[in-house]
């Protein structure tokens, strides 16, 4: 019975609903308790650096002094060798942070360089355009004068260049069309040329065959050129016979013979 209400009163105390409470950080004025506190947490601060070496494979180095000039070091690998290696590092990190100071000044200067150089060239662009030009002195209308008559002589010249080449471009274009034309002429005159010759003339004119059709021709023709002329003139002789000799009949012709 005396059990279960000391266990009642422990689950009831405002300490266990609580939880554990928070103690205020500031020096402990109580030598003894301080002493105390520091040889707890000093244990556990080493127990911690040796765990975060291990588990995280850091190089670690921890250094504690105490109130009396007591020296308590921890290090994985060698407390020297650590601090040589955070001097590196501290002296890179101040080297980089200058040399990144230094380069945000030079892209700072070169910044302002160009927007002075974007402003004189916009400020030039409207001169050419005969824009603002109150704030102009004489000596700098002059000068922006000549500078327009200049370019306006580039421009032309170019573009007369471009002019010439585009008339001999042209040139050379109607010399093409018109030969293309002269041979399309004379193929169309040969067409028409070769569709009204005759038949006949089809066959070659130094041909062995249509040279012998053409001397047999002929020669018909000859030959009955003959018989004509020839029956004329017995005609008229027998005619003139007859004349002559009332009670004879005239004689008949001569057969014909084709040779």
């Amino acid at each position: 019975m005396a059990n279960y209400q000391s266990d009642q009163s422990r689950e009831m105390s405002p300490l266990r609903r609580l939880g554990r409470g928070k103690i205020e950080i500031k020096r402990i004025e109580n030598t003894t308790n301080r002493q105390v506190t520091f040889c707890k947490r000093r244990n556990g601060l080493l127990k911690k650096a040796y765990e975060l070496s291990v588990l995280c494979d850091a190089e670690v180095a921890l250094i504690v002094f105490s109130s009396r000039g007591r020296l308590y070091e921890y290090a994985n690998n060698s407390v020297k060798a650590t601090i040589e290696r955070y001097k590196k590092a501290n002296s890179d990190t101040s080297h980089a942070g200058s040399v990144a100071e230094a380069n945000a000044q030079f892209y700072q200067q070169e910044a302002s360089k160009l927007r002075a150089q974007i402003s004189n060239l916009q400020n030039s662009n409207k001169n050419m355009l005969g824009e603002s030009l109150g704030s102009l002195t004489m000596r700098d209308l002059k000068n922006l004068e000549s500078r327009v008559e200049r370019g306006i002589s580039r421009i032309r010249s170019k573009k007369n260049e471009l002019l010439f080449a585009e008339i001999e471009y042209m040139q050379k274009r109607e010399i093409d069309l018109h030969n293309n034309n002269q041979y399309l002429r004379a193929k169309i005159a040969e067409t028409e040329r070769a569709h009204e010759q005759p038949a006949v003339n089809l066959m070659p004119a130094g041909s062995s065959e249509y040279e012998m059709v053409q001397t047999h021709h002929h020669q018909q023709q000859q030959q009955y050129d003959a018989a004509r002329n020839f029956l004329q003139v017995n005609g008229l002789q027998s005619n003139d016979h007859y004349s002559r000799h009332h009670d004879q009949p005239p004689p008949p012709p001569p057969p014909l013979q084709l040779v």
